[in-house]
């Protein structure tokens, strides 16, 4: 999708990658050094075998069989304890890894910006979350530490070769251009291709979300057979993005499995030349050509996790490139959150000059709109439906950044503010809420983790929340949110209003805050949140007029303009749109 997050690339994900790495040195050593001993331990069985077979060619051995077995039988033991503990090892660096990937990721997305995250599509975000990090947690916990175990055991077998007989070490290069030119030529086609494949995933997961929460508009304007359409051309894309990729593992796995077979059969057939010329023992050759034969379980591992590792390679790429900085080409560091969110210094001055603003390139929806609210005043902005209220607001709050004019607090342009600074100047609350799960009072302080109960008592009083809150089964330790205790809609409003009043910034924009409460009870709390926010800025979005006949001014937005700015009484006195519209509300 054109307006999908974006991604980052293979130089990118390498560098997070090492920098991984690093931060855990000595489990990645610990890991690495049982694995290295456990199959250190595995070649001692060939070499011995070896020995005994010789032994046996020569008449000398038979008292000694015995004694191999025992000897076989323990390293086989030694093995097992050392692949036990390296296992656990390896699974405990892969979760503590994958638990910091996670709450990375988590911070990122927190602080991406809400313009971002509408622009790009629940989908592209919810797969991102979903489907993309349960891939890489695959590659974290299995491919990582299975290719790093399979890459030390080859080399391992390839030194004992080395030491068993030189000569015997050439068939096992046989292998080495079929598989070099299989790799590179898959490795050239298998990024792009998962890439495009997780994307129309994304579409797929955004289409179903579209016609899940619209079902009942796609009814009401019989657009069925237009959603249908859509997802059936959602599906067509993934399943050649998933066709393409199948293809790429048809044509490289049987590459790859006739270059297995190619050392042990080249171990025999120059092996055993070189007995009959005399150039190696028959001890020598067995030994060869077992260590040839378990250097194809590692080196199948190798490339069968390879696969496996273009699936998670391009998984981080897309958790990383959630917040990508074009400009310095690697993702961005997740901001800290603040403990708490205060007034900075300035008197908090808001200003919008010239602002112009566009959804689609070249459809201005605001048209060169200046607004200059004054520090302290209640501002409210209203008009018909569709005229821009809720887009201006959304500048004012830092949510937008303008296509052209600028928007600034203090005279510094509000969307290059760090998010936790943004949100100590400007707050938005919308017709949209959110009750996350865990108690009420760990809902109203999640803004500021160390508020006391006083404090949260005192921002749900605020609102006029205080009292149903009080009333509920374990009162404001009562747990909420999906599986919770159940609120209304009114309820899950007034709580997002006590967040703001514990966040205490020093201009909010409400845009419709009070839509979902009944008219009377959104009369009450808006003048209990006139008390409460005394001396700061608040802008007030509404289509219900009392919110602009008690404001300090009114500004009428008409066709992304404001056509009119002024007092109420002066207003209605000038008889324009806004007494047409006070005459028509009143009346």
């Amino acid at each position: 999708m054109s307006n999908a997050l974006p991604v980052a690339d293979a130089r990118q994900v390498r560098r997070y990658a090492r920098a991984l790495a690093r931060r855990h040195p000595r489990g990645l050593a610990t890991a690495l050094g049982l694995h290295a001993l456990a199959a250190a331990a595995g070649l001692v069985a060939p070499r011995l075998l070896g020995d005994l077979v010789e032994g046996i060619s020569r008449g000398v051995a038979a008292v000694t069989v015995d004694r191999v077995a025992l000897a076989i039988a323990g390293f086989v033991v030694v093995q097992s304890v050392l692949v036990r503990f390296a296992h656990l090892a390896s699974a405990r660096l892969g979760e503590r890894v994958l638990a910091e990937l996670r709450e990375e990721f988590v911070d990122r997305v927190l602080a991406l910006p809400l313009s971002t995250v509408e622009r790009a599509g629940t989908g592209d975000l919810l797969t991102r979350t979903s489907r993309d990090v349960a891939a890489l947690s695959r590659t974290v916990r299995f491919a990582a530490p299975e290719t790093l175990i399979s890459a030390v055991t080859v080399l391992l077998i390839l030194g004992a070769l080395v030491l068993t007989g030189p000569l015997l070490v050439l068939p096992c290069l046989l292998a080495v251009p079929m598989l070099w030119a299989g790799t590179r030529w898959y490795l050239r086609r298998a990024p792009e291709g998962y890439l495009r494949e997780n994307a129309a995933y994304s579409d797929i997961t955004d289409g179903i979300s579209e016609i899940v929460e619209g079902a009942r508009t796609t009814e009401a304007l019989r657009q069925q057979a237009r959603r249908r359409a859509r997802s059936d051309a959602d599906i067509r894309r993934s399943y050649a993005a998933e066709r393409y990729t199948l293809n790429l593992r048809t044509v490289f796995f049987p590459v790859a499995e006739i270059g297995y077979l190619l050392p042990v059969v080249g171990t025999l057939l120059l092996g055993g030349w070189c007995y009959l010329e005399g150039w190696v023992t028959l001890g020598q050759v067995t030994a060869a050509t077992l260590y040839a034969q378990q250097l194809v379980d590692p080196v199948d591992r190798l490339l069968s996790w390879l696969d496996e590792f273009q699936v998670g390679g391009a998984s981080l790429a897309r958790l990383l490139g959630v917040t990508v900085d074009p400009a310095a080409g690697s993702p961005a560091a997740p901001a800290d959150a603040p403990a708490a969110l205060r007034p900075v210094a300035g008197d908090g001055r808001l200003a919008a000059q010239d602002v112009r603003y566009a959804y689609r390139t070249g459809h201005d929806v605001l048209h060169g709109v200046t607004l200059v609210p004054r520090p302290g005043e209640k501002l409210a902005m209203v008009g018909p439906s569709g005229a821009g209220k809720s887009t201006l607001g959304r500048l004012l709050a830092g949510v937008h950044a303008p296509r052209a004019g600028s928007v600034t607090v203090d005279g510094r342009p509000l969307t290059e503010l760090p998010l936790a600074e943004l949100r100590t100047h400007v707050a938005l609350v919308s017709q949209e809420h959110h009750v996350f799960i865990g108690t009420l009072a760990d809902n109203v302080a999640m803004v500021r983790p160390s508020a006391g109960a006083p404090e949260v008592r005192a921002a749900l009083a605020a609102v006029d929340a205080l009292g149903w809150a009080e009333a509920l089964p374990d009162g404001l330790d009562t747990r909420v949110g999906a599986g919770g205790h159940p609120l209304s809609p009114a309820q899950a409003q007034q709580l997002a209003l006590a967040r703001l009043v514990l966040a205490d910034p020093h201009t909010l924009v409400l845009d419709e805050a009070t839509s979902l409460i009944d008219p009377r009870a959104a009369r009450a709390l808006e003048r209990s949140l006139a008390a409460v926010l005394q001396g700061r800025t608040v802008i007030a979005i509404a289509h219900r007029l009392f919110s602009a006949h008690d404001a300090d001014r009114v500004a009428v937005v008409e066709d992304g303009r404001i056509t009119e700015l002024g007092p109420h009484d002066e207003l209605v006195a000038a008889g324009g749109s806004y007494a047409a519209l006070w005459r028509s509300w009143h009346g």
